[in-house]
C-alpha cells in the first residue's frame, strides 16, 4: 500500500519538514506527475526543477530545507548526487528506475517486518514486492519489528538469505542499508522474534 496522498492533508501541516519528506517520499518514489516532474531511468530529478515545481504548487522549500530532509530523514530515503545537481529515493520505488545496484553478499539471515495480518499469506505464497519493485529486508529483527509496526501487530519473518544466495538468487543493498531482493519464497522464511 503506498502512502496517504499528502496533497489532500490539512493545510497548516502542508510546509512542515515531516510533510515536505512525506510529499518527497510521493514525487520520488511513487507519482512524479504529481508536480509534473520526469525523473531519470536511475530516478534522479534536478534538484532546482524539483524545488520550482514544488514551488508551483504552493510548498515552498528552499535548498536549504531539502538538504536538511536529506540528511535528517531517520530512514536515509533520499540521496543528494555527488555534484549536488540532483536528489533521488535510495529505494521504495514503485515506478520502474534501476538504481544501478550491483548484486552483493548479504549476511546469512535477514529480517523482514510485516503485520500478523499478512502472515498466513506470506507463509504460503512467499514475499512479493507488491505495488514496490523489491521486497524491503533489514540486517537487524528490531528494525523488522519497527517496520512491521507500522502495518498493525507486528511479526518479524528471519529469511535465509545464506541458503537463497546459495540458489543463485540476487541481493542488493540500497545507499541507505535497505537489502532489496525480487522475491522470497516460502522454504527460506520462518517466524521469529526480532533480535
Amino acid at each position: 500500500m503506498i502512502a496517504r496522498n499528502p496533497i489532500k492533508q490539512d493545510p497548516a501541516m502542508r510546509n512542515t519538514q515531516d510533510d515536505h519528506s512525506r510529499f518527497l517520499s510521493l514525487v520520488l518514489r511513487h507519482q512524479p506527475e504529481t508536480i509534473g516532474l520526469q525523473l531519470d531511468d536511475q530516478g534522479w530529478a534536478d534538484i532546482g526543477e524539483l524545488l520550482a515545481r514544488l514551488a508551483a504548487k504552493g510548498r515552498n522549500l528552499g535548498r536549504k530545507q531539502l538538504e536538511k530532509i536529506v540528511l535528517d530523514n531517520d530512514k536515509q530515503r533520499f540521496a543528494i548526487s555527488e555534484d549536488g545537481l540532483r536528489i533521488r529515493a535510495n529505494q521504495g520505488h514503485s515506478i520502474k528506475i534501476d538504481l544501478g545496484l550491483a548484486a552483493c553478499e548479504p549476511p546469512d539471515r535477514l529480517y523482514h517486518g510485516t503485520a500478523s495480518r499478512f502472515l498466513d499469506a506470506i507463509l504460503a505464497e512467499g514475499l512479493r514486492p507488491g505495488q514496490r519493485q523489491h521486497v524491503h529486508l533489514s540486517a537487524d529483527g528490531q528494525t523488522a519489528r519497527k517496520v512491521g509496526a507500522r502495518h498493525g501487530k507486528p511479526v518479524v519473518l528471519e529469511i535465509d538469505a545464506r541458503a537463497m544466495r546459495q540458489a543463485g538468487l540476487a541481493f542488493y543493498r540500497s545507499d541507505n542499508g535497505v537489502w532489496l531482493i525480487d522475491g522470497v519464497p516460502p522454504v527460506f522464511i520462518r517466524q521469529t522474534e526480532a533480535r
